[in-house]
């Protein structure tokens, strides 16, 4: 079945969306999620100037020499725009894969594993009150599983945190907005949290914490002690993992469960992490890694060293990419946690998913292909919006990691 026609289409229902839409000589459509938060538009650009030109006439259940073709055949391999640009691709013609069938991608993935799909949100305070309000809210929809953040004294501003409560971290206008950050604080401050946050609620409620990559390998150590008391699901993005090695730092001072990865686009990225055991779990989400073709492929050798899979998956990427994250969930014996922070009300007149959430978790979707549709006409009424990421630094001005 060969494709005749790839399109980009751009929107913003509540925030930026890049959705590719990919068809073939049957008339069937399927749907891939392009977005890459505060540089859409770079995706946008590759996808329509170099790769759609490059799969017209493709079959679309060639999937793994498109893959290799997209990405081994360019000189300029991985790197952020490129590899979500090839995951929406390969996203799309897994979808379509499943429709010609007739059947659910995760079948095609290997099938069942699992009956549901574990899922954690968000829970976000700019006091304590507020953040253990938010926490019961969060348990009485029936979450089992919250990641935890609270505003520091005596910053302005901090990650994680916003006025209402779905946080967005990408703000509108020209250039980004700066943020200070003090360390000492945060550090200072997290454990009281966590405290506070356990004498409310027991054991069964899973805790999770982000600390968004902005601590040193002994800082982050520091942390992970202080916070074992509390029995964390995990601690997440404790350092920057460029150099994978610091991970075994934390690993040597901590019993606490490590996350990492949402920021990750290639195995390349990762597999230190796997193979010396340093980290429990692994945050790569499909979009941002080149698809469900390469995906399946890293947890495989995630499953080998006793890694589970937990992909990103925040409002900032699509229902499309929802959609093959659950998918890839179901499938795969060493899923660990699915990431959910719900959408802005708008998005539901654009996109519709078929995964339904019940006690916690999302049940498996028997519609063909990934479940997912997307209103064309709906998307015209939300046009594009300019908007960046903030960008970090310390008190003293020293620009530092967001």
């Amino acid at each position: 079945m060969k494709i005749t026609n790839a399109e980009v289409i751009v929107c913003s229902p509540g925030r930026n969306f890049v959705t590719l839409k990919v068809t073939t000589e049957s008339g069937l459509h399927g749907w891939g999620d392009a977005t890459l938060n505060g540089r859409e538009l770079a995706v946008a650009t590759y996808l329509e100037a170099h790769l759609i030109p490059c799969i017209i006439g493709r079959d679309i259940f060639d999937t793994e020499d498109i893959w290799q073709y997209l990405y081994r055949g360019v000189y300029w391999r991985r790197g952020a725009i490129n590899m979500t640009a090839i995951g929406a691709l390969d996203m799309a013609l897994w979808d379509l894969k499943g429709k010609a069938l007739g059947i659910p991608v995760y079948k095609l993935l290997g099938g069942k594993s699992r009956h549901n799909v574990l899922t954690y949100t968000h829970a976000q305070g700019d006091t304590v009150s507020a953040l253990l309000k938010t926490i019961e809210n969060k348990v009485n929809e029936g979450f089992r599983a919250i990641r935890v953040q609270s505003a520091v004294p005596g910053l302005k501003k901090t990650y994680g945190i916003s006025s209402n409560d779905s946080y967005e971290p990408a703000e509108k206008g020209q250039r980004p907005v700066e943020e200070l950050w003090d360390t000492k604080k945060y550090l200072d401050h997290i454990p009281l949290v966590f405290e506070q946050v356990r004498q409310e609620f027991d054991q069964d409620i899973h805790l999770l914490h982000d600390a968004h990559h902005r601590l040193t390998p002994i800082e982050a150590a520091h942390l992970g002690k202080s916070l074992e008391p509390f029995n964390l699901f995990w601690l997440e993005d404790a350092t920057p993992a460029e150099i994978q090695d610091n991970f075994k730092w934390i690993r040597q001072h901590t019993t606490i469960p490590l996350a990492v990865g949402e920021i990750f686009n290639t195995i390349y990225d990762c597999h230190e992490l796997l193979s010396k055991q340093y980290i429990d779990y692994l945050r790569m989400t499909v979009a941002h890694g080149g698809g469900l073709t390469p995906l399946v492929k890293i947890a495989a050798l995630a499953e080998l060293h006793g890694v589970k899979m937990a992909c990103h998956g925040p409002s900032d990427l699509s229902p499309i990419n929802l959609a093959a994250c659950l998918h890839l969930g179901t499938a795969i014996n060493n899923f660990g946690i699915q990431e959910y922070m719900g959408y802005p009300v708008e998005v539901s007149e654009v996109f519709r998913i078929s995964h339904h959430f019940e006690d916690g978790a999302f049940l498996p979707c028997e519609e063909p292909g990934l479940g997912v549709d997307f209103n064309e006409k709906a998307a015209k009424k939300y046009p594009y919006q300019k908007a960046f990421l903030p960008v970090n630094r310390l008190q003293d001005g020293t620009l530092y990691h967001w």
